[in-house]
């Protein structure tokens, strides 16, 4: 059996799994764009940033903010298992980037201006990334029952 098999496949909560992650691209692609119009005439990285949308930035955040956003936002658009992919990596970067960030937050190293709002944001999108990850997988039929039968031990219906 595959490794990832316990993976389920055609989730019927998978459409809710895809709007939340493109809501959440939609939200990341509009503060980036906002917070680099608020921004615009602060140091690229510099500490102190402006807040926008609830979120602390600076231009160099709302740069990758932009890229980011454009990434889910498509991710969830073109969907199929392009879509699981881009949010399971999505999720581990968001994770880390709080993580790190939060260990940076009181230092000079703090160079996209994160507080700690954002970096609880950031770890609230990345686990919402890898629950759409894991629940976003899209096959066919035949793999969906084999799938459940092997997680419940059950024939599939």
């Amino acid at each position: 059996m595959h490794p990832m098999a316990h993976i389920p496949i055609n989730h019927p909560l998978r459409p809710l799994y895809r709007a939340l992650s493109g809501l959440i691209g939609l939200y990341v692609l509009l503060f980036g764009i906002i917070g680099f119009i608020s921004t615009h005439n602060l140091d690229f990285f510099a500490r102190h940033g402006e807040w926008v949308l609830g979120l602390l930035t600076n231009p160099a955040f709302s740069v990758l903010s932009i890229i980011t956003g454009a990434i889910v936002l498509a991710g969830a658009v073109i969907g199929r298992n392009v879509f699981v992919a881009l949010n399971l990596a999505g999720g581990a970067i968001f994770l880390i980037a709080g993580m790190a960030m939060m260990a940076l937050l009181r230092t000079d190293a703090n160079f996209l201006s994160f507080s700690m709002v954002n970096c609880v944001m950031s770890f609230i999108f990345g686990m919402v990334f890898f629950a759409a990850g894991l629940y976003g997988k899209v096959g066919p039929t035949e793999a969906a029952d084999a799938e459940h039968s092997f997680r419940t031990g059950q024939p599939a219906h």
